[in-house]
């Protein structure tokens, strides 16, 4: 069964592209089939696969406008079972081009429900890459999902910061989507070194206890380079400490879904 999961936190610079490209990457390294929806008008997803974010075809904001259908938007890339739908700029006008419509928070739910036993069938996991932000794209894709995963930064204010976002998260709940459940915290950018990430780490597990993933993601140079080749860390060094963390994560991501699908 197909799992949709968003990837989200409002704060920017917290690895959350950094984890949609990579732990995609690792589960689809690893055998499983994986969809990206790249939902950030940065692109940074989207350019991250080696994708161009100016497509102006075969894009996101295409497929929410209605001008495309689902199966054209989907771009394979150059990892097997891992395909995505690359973000366009234009996905910054959204919000104010469809202020009229009343259920346009709906929109990608819809989309993505029409297609969950046909196109869709194929991919394990589907990840959203949400804006840094708490902005219609966001709500949107909070709606469509089953799931979410929060990269969280090791760093001072961390933990402020997403007390607004689990707020928004029951509000979507109570009002939008009954069902979104938190599939996990990822600590990133995690410097043995500082006794501040390791401050972050352990409030973060007296907090969210069983939610929080063992697996951290350490800082890494090659992380931050990866892109700028087009390519997911796992692909462009697969044995530097970044790329071990999200394979590690990958395993016990697959781990945590077996034991649930079991229960």
């Amino acid at each position: 069964m197909t799992t949709i999961i968003s990837v989200i936190n409002q704060k920017g610079g917290v690895g959350k592209t950094t984890t949609v490209i990579n732990l995609a990457a690792s589960l689809s390294i690893m055998g499983q089939s994986n969809l990206v929806i790249d939902l950030d008008p940065q692109g940074n997803a989207t350019t991250g696969f080696g994708k161009n974010n100016n497509n102006e075809d075969n894009n996101v904001y295409n497929l929410l406008i209605k001008k495309i259908n689902l199966k054209e938007s989907i771009q394979k890339t150059n990892i097997k079972n891992l395909d995505i739908i690359g973000s366009h700029v234009n996905l910054s006008g959204l919000e104010v081009e469809t202020a009229s419509d009343a259920k346009r928070a709906f929109v990608l739910k819809e989309i993505l429900s029409a297609e969950k036993h046909n196109t869709l069938q194929k991919y394990d996991n589907i990840f959203i890459d949400c804006p840094p932000s708490l902005s219609l794209l966001t709500i949107m894709s909070l709606v469509a999902s089953d799931e979410i995963l929060v990269p969280l930064q090791t760093e001072f204010f961390a933990l402020e910061g997403i007390t607004q976002l689990v707020k928004t998260i029951d509000r979507i709940k109570e009002n939008l989507n009954p069902a979104l459940t938190i599939r996990g915290i990822l600590l990133t950018m995690f410097d043995k070194r500082n006794k501040l990430s390791t401050e972050v780490d352990q409030e973060a597990r007296n907090y969210f206890k069983e939610k929080v993933y063992q697996t951290v993601i350490q800082r890494n140079v090659r992380l931050s380079e990866a892109p700028s080749y087009g390519m997911p860390c796992v692909v462009y060094d697969k044995n530097c400490v970044g790329s071990k963390s999200y394979f590690k994560l990958a395993e016990e991501f697959s781990k945590k879904s077996n034991i649930e699908s079991a229960a």
